[in-house]
Protein backbone atom coordinates (compact mmCIF):
# COMPACT_ATOMS: atom_id res chain seq x y z
CA UNK A 1 0.00 0.00 0.00
CA UNK A 2 1.14 3.67 -0.99
CA UNK A 3 1.40 5.70 2.34
CA UNK A 4 1.87 9.15 0.18
CA UNK A 5 -1.58 9.02 -1.01
CA UNK A 6 -3.15 8.77 2.46
CA UNK A 7 -4.11 11.60 4.47
CA UNK A 8 -2.59 13.12 7.39
CA UNK A 9 -5.01 12.35 9.44
CA UNK A 10 -5.12 8.65 8.40
CA UNK A 11 -1.47 8.55 8.87
CA UNK A 12 -1.98 9.88 12.38
CA UNK A 13 -4.50 6.64 12.71
CA UNK A 14 -1.45 4.08 11.34
CA UNK A 15 0.80 5.71 13.07
CA UNK A 16 -1.22 5.11 16.45
CA UNK A 17 -1.28 1.86 16.16
CA UNK A 18 2.26 1.29 15.65
CA UNK A 19 2.90 1.81 12.03
CA UNK A 20 6.73 2.46 11.30
CA UNK A 21 5.87 3.22 7.52
CA UNK A 22 3.10 5.54 8.48
CA UNK A 23 6.28 7.32 11.15
CA UNK A 24 8.60 7.38 7.90
CA UNK A 25 5.70 8.93 5.78
CA UNK A 26 5.05 11.21 8.35
CA UNK A 27 8.83 11.96 8.74
CA UNK A 28 9.13 12.43 4.94
CA UNK A 29 5.98 14.66 4.99
CA UNK A 30 7.00 17.27 7.85
CA UNK A 31 10.42 17.22 8.82
CA UNK A 32 11.27 20.40 6.79
CA UNK A 33 8.28 22.58 8.17
CA UNK A 34 9.50 21.78 11.76
CA UNK A 35 13.21 21.86 11.16
CA UNK A 36 12.20 25.81 9.59
CA UNK A 37 9.85 26.53 12.48
CA UNK A 38 12.24 25.26 15.25
CA UNK A 39 15.58 27.32 12.56
CA UNK A 40 13.47 30.77 12.87
CA UNK A 41 13.73 30.89 16.50
CA UNK A 42 17.10 29.52 17.30
CA UNK A 43 18.87 30.31 14.10
CA UNK A 44 21.45 27.17 14.14
CA UNK A 45 21.12 24.54 11.74
CA UNK A 46 22.65 21.83 14.57
CA UNK A 47 20.08 22.38 17.01
CA UNK A 48 17.42 23.16 15.31
CA UNK A 49 18.22 19.32 13.37
CA UNK A 50 18.40 18.35 16.95
CA UNK A 51 14.49 19.65 17.99
CA UNK A 52 13.34 17.93 14.70
CA UNK A 53 15.28 14.87 16.07
CA UNK A 54 13.51 14.97 19.38
CA UNK A 55 10.13 15.88 18.15
CA UNK A 56 10.06 12.50 15.70
CA UNK A 57 12.00 10.52 18.81
CA UNK A 58 8.70 11.67 20.98
CA UNK A 59 6.43 11.32 18.42
CA UNK A 60 7.71 7.74 18.34
CA UNK A 61 8.18 7.19 21.85
CA UNK A 62 4.06 8.45 22.36
CA UNK A 63 2.65 7.27 19.40
CA UNK A 64 0.40 4.73 21.45
CA UNK A 65 -1.04 6.93 24.05
CA UNK A 66 -1.71 10.00 21.60
CA UNK A 67 -4.66 10.02 19.98
CA UNK A 68 -3.32 12.94 17.60
CA UNK A 69 -6.25 14.12 14.97
CA UNK A 70 -4.12 17.28 13.27
CA UNK A 71 -0.30 15.77 12.77
CA UNK A 72 1.06 19.16 11.71
CA UNK A 73 -0.07 21.25 14.26
CA UNK A 74 0.96 18.77 16.90
CA UNK A 75 4.01 18.91 15.71
CA UNK A 76 4.65 22.25 14.74
CA UNK A 77 3.65 23.02 18.66
CA UNK A 78 5.87 19.58 19.89
CA UNK A 79 8.39 21.88 18.03
CA UNK A 80 7.71 25.31 19.33
CA UNK A 81 7.82 23.55 23.10
CA UNK A 82 11.22 21.81 22.19
CA UNK A 83 12.61 25.82 21.45
CA UNK A 84 10.97 27.09 24.56
CA UNK A 85 12.76 24.49 26.48
CA UNK A 86 15.70 25.03 25.50
CA UNK A 87 15.07 28.55 26.16
CA UNK A 88 14.26 28.16 29.08
CA UNK A 89 17.44 26.01 29.97
CA UNK A 90 19.71 28.46 28.39
CA UNK A 91 18.90 31.89 28.19
CA UNK A 92 20.71 34.17 30.69
CA UNK A 93 17.93 37.12 29.59
CA UNK A 94 15.78 37.32 32.72
CA UNK A 95 13.16 39.64 30.90
CA UNK A 96 12.21 36.32 28.64
CA UNK A 97 12.62 34.08 31.60
CA UNK A 98 10.81 35.42 33.92
CA UNK A 99 7.03 35.94 32.75
CA UNK A 100 7.52 32.00 31.72
CA UNK A 101 8.63 31.19 34.98
CA UNK A 102 5.45 32.24 36.19
CA UNK A 103 3.49 29.74 33.77
CA UNK A 104 4.90 26.89 35.93
CA UNK A 105 3.54 28.23 39.47
CA UNK A 106 1.90 25.87 41.17
CA UNK A 107 -0.10 28.27 42.51
CA UNK A 108 -1.18 29.69 39.55
CA UNK A 109 -1.74 26.11 37.88
CA UNK A 110 -5.31 25.61 39.58
CA UNK A 111 -6.88 28.71 38.45
CA UNK A 112 -5.03 28.40 35.07
CA UNK A 113 -6.83 25.36 33.70
CA UNK A 114 -10.08 27.18 34.60
CA UNK A 115 -8.82 30.59 32.67
CA UNK A 116 -8.05 28.69 30.01
CA UNK A 117 -10.92 26.97 29.33
CA UNK A 118 -13.05 30.26 29.59
CA UNK A 119 -10.52 31.60 27.34
CA UNK A 120 -11.06 28.86 24.75
CA UNK A 121 -14.87 29.62 25.08
CA UNK A 122 -14.23 33.14 24.49
CA UNK A 123 -12.43 32.89 21.20
CA UNK A 124 -14.86 30.47 20.15
CA UNK A 125 -18.07 32.66 20.33
CA UNK A 126 -15.66 35.72 19.01
CA UNK A 127 -15.22 33.11 16.15
CA UNK A 128 -18.76 32.78 15.94
CA UNK A 129 -19.58 36.23 14.78
CA UNK A 130 -17.07 36.81 12.08
CA UNK A 131 -17.82 36.98 8.85
CA UNK A 132 -17.14 33.10 7.04
CA UNK A 133 -14.02 34.13 5.16
CA UNK A 134 -12.39 35.86 7.92
CA UNK A 135 -13.49 33.07 10.37
CA UNK A 136 -12.16 30.59 7.97
CA UNK A 137 -8.65 32.62 7.62
CA UNK A 138 -8.30 32.74 11.17
CA UNK A 139 -9.09 28.69 11.49
CA UNK A 140 -6.50 28.05 8.83
CA UNK A 141 -3.20 30.23 10.55
CA UNK A 142 -4.29 29.45 14.11
CA UNK A 143 -5.62 25.92 14.25
CA UNK A 144 -4.83 24.08 11.08
CA UNK A 145 -1.23 26.44 11.21
CA UNK A 146 -1.17 26.73 7.25
CA UNK A 147 0.83 29.97 5.62
CA UNK A 148 -0.84 32.97 3.53
CA UNK A 149 -0.33 31.32 0.07
CA UNK A 150 -1.84 27.77 1.49
CA UNK A 151 -4.66 29.84 2.96
CA UNK A 152 -5.34 31.77 -0.40
CA UNK A 153 -5.11 28.77 -2.03
CA UNK A 154 -8.21 26.90 -0.08
CA UNK A 155 -10.18 29.81 0.07
CA UNK A 156 -9.35 30.90 -3.43
CA UNK A 157 -8.39 34.60 -2.31
CA UNK A 158 -5.50 36.45 -2.73
CA UNK A 159 -2.37 36.71 -0.22
CA UNK A 160 -3.07 40.30 0.33
CA UNK A 161 -6.70 39.47 1.43
CA UNK A 162 -5.70 36.99 3.40
CA UNK A 163 -3.19 39.04 4.94
CA UNK A 164 -5.63 41.99 5.69
CA UNK A 165 -8.70 39.21 6.56
CA UNK A 166 -5.76 37.95 9.25
CA UNK A 167 -5.06 41.19 10.53
CA UNK A 168 -8.56 42.33 10.79
CA UNK A 169 -9.54 39.48 12.92
CA UNK A 170 -6.69 39.99 15.21
CA UNK A 171 -7.16 43.15 15.94
CA UNK A 172 -10.66 42.48 16.81
CA UNK A 173 -9.93 38.82 19.29
CA UNK A 174 -7.49 41.59 21.00
CA UNK A 175 -10.06 44.34 21.58
CA UNK A 176 -12.45 41.41 22.31
CA UNK A 177 -10.71 39.87 24.89
CA UNK A 178 -9.06 43.43 26.04
CA UNK A 179 -12.65 43.60 26.90
CA UNK A 180 -13.28 40.54 28.82
CA UNK A 181 -10.18 40.31 30.99
CA UNK A 182 -11.43 43.13 32.77
CA UNK A 183 -13.86 40.55 34.00
CA UNK A 184 -11.01 37.82 34.96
Amino acid sequence: MSLNNLTDSQLADLLHEGDEDAFNEIYKRFWKKIYNESYKRLKDTEIASDVVQDVFADLWLKRTTRKIENISAYLVSAARYQVFMLYKKNSGQPLFEQPLALINHPSLFADSIYEVNELKDCIKEWMSMQPEKRREVFRLKFIEDKSTREISEVLNISEKTVQNQFTISLHSLRSTLSKLMVFF
